[in-house]
């Protein structure tokens, strides 16, 4: 986690116990009676946070678990391959579970039941469209974690879904549940940073010199339905190296640009207003780490938008030092002040007139805290609450989805090695390099498995 941005400590405890009682009493209101009872569909480390975040509130009745290996299933810790066994502290664990909660191995019996509300998806990204819009055609309502998608076809048919089938779809983009960013979307709209020509965002993390490590094919270990887990995805043998958590490191099954840098892509269009970029140009390099990956070590990704504003992304996992100043995750450029946030605080760092210019500030210095919640627990308030009213949540399907195409626009650029142009409205390339690209756009899927 970066470095918090310095905020008066008095102002933050204030708000820390004004926001922590609200939230206790919405979650309160919501008797049992009233309850959203829900199958959860993936509890290793995400699938147990979302748990925890979801158990905070007495309204939220878990039922029903799922889960392709067994000992996260029944949270037998003891019993997990000790080829996983140094990861023992990186995976979330499972918390108390209520009596009679049904555990299963095949997500189709969680979708099956007519009793359930709503099902929380924590699969892997290759699973996200399947299990999502197998779900919607069922009648329940959905959260399924970020990034929405493994591919842009499969993004559109999960918000085409939702709206066929009328259902409360969320992403697990969290930062949307951040009552300050809210309040920065406003701001800056509004035109308090005055006409927004850039955002930087990135992620660092020093993984040089072996990464994730490698690791030879062998057999898979006791209680792991490891064809299920493919799903979609090319039969291969399995690797103790792509799971669990380490798939982020292959692009078959999710990318470090989709994992990280969703959240970010979200966080720049939430806050400026924009919607799709109009092009793309990326690069990456495997400098600096030797591991099984293959997904680049380091990238940069640029997007360009139809307002001229332009979007950096920077991605290095073999230097840590943070990318933004401040201890930032995110930086919007305007021509009257800068802001630097990150979910503890943030600053608006005023415009000074540069060359012929005046060089008076532009505005006066702002800086506030961040939220005094928890973002998991006040997300799943959200989506309780979202289901309860019929009401589409602001992180909508459709906002993760226009969120989820930057990571998959970086990408295919980087694999095609052309600057891309993108066309929103049909969601397509076109021009230079577009035949490649528009190869990249789906798969074709390994049967039994169909969008």
């Amino acid at each position: 986690m970066r470095p918090p941005l310095q905020i008066d400590r008095r102002t933050f405890t204030q708000t820390a116990m004004a926001t922590t009682a609200a939230l206790t009493t919405r979650a309160s209101a919501g008797a049992v009676a009233d309850s959203v009872r829900l199958g959860f569909i993936g509890v290793g480390n995400r699938g147990c946070q979302l748990l925890k975040g979801f158990l905070a509130h007495p309204d939220a009745r878990v039922v029903a678990l799922c889960d392709v290996y067994e000992p996260y299933l029944n949270a037998a810790y003891d019993r997990i391959d000790p080829r996983w066994k140094p990861l023992e502290g990186r995976i979330a664990k499972m918390p108390p579970m209520p009596e009679g909660v049904e555990r299963v191995a095949d997500f189709r019996r969680i979708i099956d039941r007519k009793d359930l509300d709503a099902v929380v998806i924590a699969a892997p990204d290759h699973w996200h469209a399947i299990m999502t819009i197998a779900a919607c055609r069922a009648g329940k309502d959905v959260y399924c974690e970020k990034p929405l998608s493994i591919t842009i076809q499969e993004g559109r048919a999960m918000v085409n879904a939702a709206r066929e089938h009328q259902r409360i779809v969320q992403v697990g983009t969290h930062r949307r549940a951040s009552r300050m960013y809210a309040k920065l979307a406003e701001l800056v709209q509004g035109g308090s940073l005055g006409k927004v020509t850039g955002a930087r965002i990135g992620y660092a993390s020093n993984m040089a010199p072996g990464g994730i490590g490698h690791a030879s094919d062998s057999a898979p270990p006791e209680g792991l339905d490891w064809e299920m887990w493919l799903g979609p995805r090319p039969d291969r043998p399995f690797n103790p190296n792509v799971l669990p958590y380490k798939f982020r490191w292959h692009h078959l099954y999710s990318s470090q640009v989709g994992n990280w840098g969703v959240h970010y892509f979200d966080l720049v269009r939430w806050l400026t207003g924009e919607t799709a970029p109009t092009a793309v140009a990326a690069i990456g390099s495997r400098a600096g780490v030797d591991d099984d990956r293959t997904i680049p070590v380091s990238s940069e990704s640029i997007f360009e938008h139809a307002s001229g504003m332009l979007t950096q992304f920077s991605l290095y996992e073999s230097n840590g030092q943070p990318l933004l100043a401040d201890g930032a995750e995110v930086e919007i450029r305007g021509t009257l002040g800068t802001l630097r946030a990150n979910i503890r605080g943030y600053k608006i760092i005023p415009e000074k007139g540069g060359q012929f210019q005046d060089p008076k500030p532009r505005r006066e210095p702002e800086s506030g805290p961040g939220d005094a919640f928890d973002l998991d627990v006040q997300a799943a308030r959200d989506f309780l609450d979202n289901v309860k009213a019929r009401k589409r949540p602001i992180a909508d399907v459709d906002e993760g989805h226009r969120s989820t195409i930057y990571a998959h626009l970086a990408n295919i650029a980087m694999t095609v090695r052309e600057r891309l142009t993108w066309d929103s409205a049909a969601e397509r390339f076109t021009g230079t390099g577009a035949d490649a690209a528009n190869a990249l756009l789906h798969y074709e899927y390994r049967k039994p498995w169909t969008l």
